[in-house]
């Protein structure tokens, strides 16, 4: 198994599978380099969105089936614990420490050991034992309210808020920031990355808002919920849509320079909100009279702020994303290139995406793993799992 040479090349990372936003975390470290080994169910996973080979958020690291019911097993992951920099979990409270595994044990076995727990509604609190889907935990942390269209429902925004914003990054933020405190110190800790705390975290620039009176409860009526007109999107002639995005009056006026130039007249006064209601009907009637394509080619070089909603399956072939490489065709699936870039430490996609059990031997040999042959046939380890 080919291993990347990116920033964090030698930390070395145990994931106990779970779901959403958990491996996307040990996606991100093992795409920046992290030497990832996933432990997975024998069987695999419940709850899947893709076929395993073309899951992407099980790419870059080698899966080992390990059966946890087994007092064998669980030893074979605290030997591996030892040998970690990082452990990433994402099991409801309680579930790691019935299994043996919690984090006076494994910080027992390694003191060093950054303990990652990722939860939606974190390891205390009254909710803290629900169950929960990104939906709620966006719900309960005043995420989702003011998302939607005046006099319409709370919008959900995929689960890209809760499960992947605040809670997968802010699982790798703090695991990271506690490998820091680790080196230094000798000292390991748990990491406590609630999805509840992430968004309400993510909220700081709305609160600032909503505590200084710059921000109406009623949702679809501020700046940046559609309640302006020039922070909107507008359908065109041919059923596809424009972004307009221009806050700051010199990307406004290079908007009105675009709509000039084809002969469309003066727009109404945006300063003065009375004017929304007719501003925003004129900017309706006005994309609606041309194709997507026509619009993106007339606002193309200027400071407009005005840009083409893409339609994801045509996203990955915008020339942009084509001339810097963001999406990429690896092992016969189109994905997103690893993120953020380096200019010494470079990032890459270096291996598929694995069934459950399919690296069981040799992940568990890399990792300094003894006797695995009799692991295997004692099934304490399951090599090859097929689901």
């Amino acid at each position: 198994m080919t291993q990347s040479t990116g920033p964090l090349s030698g930390v070395r990372v145990v994931e106990m599978v779970g779901i959403g936003p958990g491996p996307f975390a040990a996606m991100l470290l093992a795409d920046l380099g992290a030497d990832v080994i996933r432990i997975d169910r024998p069987g695999g996973n419940a709850l899947q969105v893709a076929p395993p080979e073309r899951d992407i958020l099980g790419r870059n690291r080698p899966s080992a089936a390990v059966d946890l019911k087994t007092s064998e097993g669980v030893e074979l992951v605290l030997q591996l614990v030892e040998r970690a920099d990082i452990l990433l979990e994402g099991f409801r409270p309680g579930v790691m420490e019935r299994l043996g595994l919690g984090p006076e044990v494994a910080l027992e076995r390694n003191p060093r050991l950054v303990y990652g727990r990722m939860t939606g509604w974190g390891q205390t609190g009254p909710l803290a034992s629900s169950a929960g889907h990104d939906v709620n935990y966006i719900a309960v942390a005043g995420g989702l309210d003011p998302i939607g269209r005046a006099g319409g429902p709370p919008q959900v925004p995929l689960n890209l808020l809760g499960d992947f914003a605040g809670g997968s990054m802010y699982l790798v933020t703090g695991v990271l920031a506690a490998l820091t405190h680790a080196r230094g110190t000798g000292e390991g800790q748990v990491v406590d990355a609630a999805i509840t705390d992430g968004v309400a975290h993510l909220m700081a620039m709305t609160v600032s808002m909503q505590q200084s009176g710059a921000w109406s409860p009623r949702r679809g009526t501020n700046l940046l919920d559609t309640g302006a007109p020039f922070y909107d999107v507008y359908e065109t002639s041919d059923g596809y849509w424009m972004s307009v995005g221009g806050l700051e009056p010199q990307f406004w006026y290079a908007m009105q320079e675009v709509f000039a130039s084809v002969g469309l007249g003066d727009l109404p006064d945006r300063n003065d909100p009375k004017n929304w209601a007719e501003l925003r009907e004129t900017l309706r009637t006005w994309f609606l009279s041309r194709t997507q394509e026509e619009w993106t080619a007339l606002f193309a070089g200027t400071d407009a702020c005005v840009a083409p909603v893409v339609p994801l399956e045509e996203a990955y072939e915008h020339p942009h994303h084509v001339a810097r490489g963001t999406y990429v065709e690896e092992y016969g699936v189109t994905q997103p290139a690893p993120a953020p870039r380096f200019s010494a430490t470079g990032t890459g996609i270096h291996q598929a995406p694995d069934r459950p059990g399919a690296s069981t031997r040799e992940a568990l040999t890399a990792w300094g793993i003894e006797d695995v042959d009799d692991l295997i046939e004692n099934k304490v380890a399951v090599e090859n799992e097929e689901n």
